[in-house]
């Protein structure tokens, strides 16, 4: 009885068989299978039957897809949208970003090696320091050239730390006041005289020398260092102690430069007259006294005698038995 159930359905589906559909068609779903061999033999012929009359289906195109929709879901955790990491900010100092990298622990061996260098860097004192020289600017480069030109300018006897004037060729009324280069001198190691002194050249390098090694040492730091000398005498066409005869003086001759004191920067002012004893000064004032012996060939001072109580007299003449100092 099945058999012939089976052949008869073959036969009724043959026609469909016999012309192949011009498309593939969709698979239809599965019945449920049923124990009862009737059901079986009707279902087979139902789906004979249906596959014999359903039209032939072309299957459906695939909808485009826009090119905002993103490919995957984000319904999905797993497919979340990601947000892109923020560079770390670089004014963060190298030695920052190594101590915050050590702290989270994830430093390679690269950055270890980097660590390594930095600490010893650190240990020596120069850690991150630039060796590269600061460009001056262009207002403090033309302001440099022209103190360095008015400072050439104003140079005499070819040192740029005499400053003063030429004066050519001095003569006076008594015979030997004579110097045939001389220079009128305003400053002095960078010290400014009270009066712009007249001198020969060897005058006033010698003065220069002893500003440098003798003066300035002897006062150090005392009221900001010295600003001022006070020049009591320079050329004069004169003899000795102003007499009216007798060897004519240094000062007529160009060599010599009388200075009774001096001028602080902070406005405090010291003199022979009053400080030669004096507990302040009476240490400074001596040091200064002993270091003119050698740039100067004389040098006399308050225990000279009566005519040098308020100044230190000092002058470049040479003697056989070295420098002359009282």
């Amino acid at each position: 009885m099945r058999l012939a159930a089976s052949i008869f359905s073959l036969m009724l589906a043959w026609p469909a068989w016999a012309k192949a559909p011009e498309t593939s068609l969709r698979p239809v779903a599965r019945v449920q299978a049923s124990s009862a061999p009737n059901q079986a033999a009707g279902t087979s012929m139902a789906t004979a039957t249906q596959l014999a009359t359903t039209p032939a289906l072309r299957p459906s195109a695939r909808p485009e897809r826009e090119a905002a929709e993103p490919v995957r879901s984000t319904a999905s955790p797993r497919f979340a949208a990601i947000r892109p990491v923020a560079r770390p900010d670089r004014s963060v100092s190298r030695r920052t970003a190594l101590s915050e990298h050590d702290e989270d622990g994830a430093a390679d061996a690269g950055n270890a090696r980097i660590r390594k260098v930095a600490e010893t860097k650190k240990r020596r004192g120069w850690l991150f320091r630039s060796l590269r020289p600061q460009q001056r600017t262009a207002s403090a480069g033309k302001a440099a050239k022209a103190a360095r030109i008015a400072r050439e300018k104003g140079a005499v006897c070819g040192d740029p730390d005499i400053q003063g004037v030429p004066m050519g060729r001095i003569t006076g009324q008594i015979g030997g006041c004579v110097i045939d280069r001389a220079v009128g001198v305003r400053s002095v190691g960078g010290v400014v005289l009270s009066q712009r002194s007249t001198m020969d050249c060897k005058t006033a390098k010698a003065l220069k020398s002893w500003v440098e090694s003798g003066m300035k040492p002897a006062i150090g730091n005392r009221g900001g260092g010295v600003a001022r000398i006070k020049v009591a005498a320079h050329y004069a066409c004169r003899r000795r102690n102003n007499a009216s005869s007798g060897k004519l003086s240094e000062h007529g001759k160009g060599r010599a430069i009388d200075i009774s004191g001096f001028s602080l920067r902070d406005g405090t002012k010291i003199t022979m007259l009053k400080h030669w004893n004096s507990t302040s000064y009476r240490k400074v004032l001596r040091t200064m006294h002993r270091k003119a012996c050698g740039p100067f060939g004389t040098v006399l001072g308050p225990n000279a005698n009566r005519f040098h109580l308020d100044h230190f007299h000092l002058d470049t003449a040479r003697y056989h038995s070295g420098p002359y100092c009282r």
